[in-house]
């Protein structure tokens, strides 16, 4: 079922979403990969501020983006999520509602997904170019010096996502391959 949503995601929203939906998400979303998940993780080790509030949040695990002349940002395809497993849970209990990327989570993040009543979303893979029609503005809004991998705020229509882990921990990676094989 094609589902229209908009970020910041209402929890209500987060927790009506089913693995399988799709979705096209319109608003504001920040990026931000290993490095900068790394550096979030020390802030909240040493009692810093993060540089976006999470509460409600979606962050999408971007690979690197250089715009080209005349568009806000380049290709946006997703990378691989679990690199941030480590850091996710942390994240989710400060509110953040949704996480965007490819591959599979840890038990870890499933556990937080649910407690926090958030979903994990997946890009499609190879499709950066694709994706990146649905960006409409990006800001450099933090760790500048990390270059491409700098957090940004991205503000995005349309954006074609798929449900794969929802609030209640269904995985459409397990249930996929179940169908497959019966």
């Amino acid at each position: 079922m094609d589902k229209h949503i908009s970020a910041p995601l209402d929890p209500k929203v987060a927790k009506e979403l089913r693995a399988g939906d799709y979705v096209y998400l319109s608003g504001t979303i920040y990026t931000a990969r290993d490095a900068a998940h790394k550096r979030m993780y020390e802030a909240l080790q040493n009692n810093e501020k993060l540089p976006m509030e999470m509460e409600n949040n979606v962050i999408y695990y971007m690979g690197p983006s250089p715009a080209r002349e005349g568009r806000p940002i380049g290709s946006a395809g997703p990378t691989t999520a679990s690199r941030m497993d480590k850091y996710a849970p942390s994240l989710l209990d400060l509110g953040l509602k949704g996480m965007i990327g490819k591959g599979k989570r840890l038990d870890t993040v499933k556990e937080a997904m649910i407690r926090n009543g958030a979903v994990y979303f997946a890009a499609v893979g190879g499709a950066g170019a694709i994706i990146s029609k649905s960006i409409i503005a990006s800001e450099v809004i933090a760790y500048d010096d990390l270059g491409t991998e700098a957090i940004r705020k991205l503000t995005v229509e349309n954006f074609p996502m798929i449900v794969v882990m929802d609030s209640e921990g269904n995985n459409l990676y397990e249930t996929a391959i179940k169908q497959y094989c019966n």
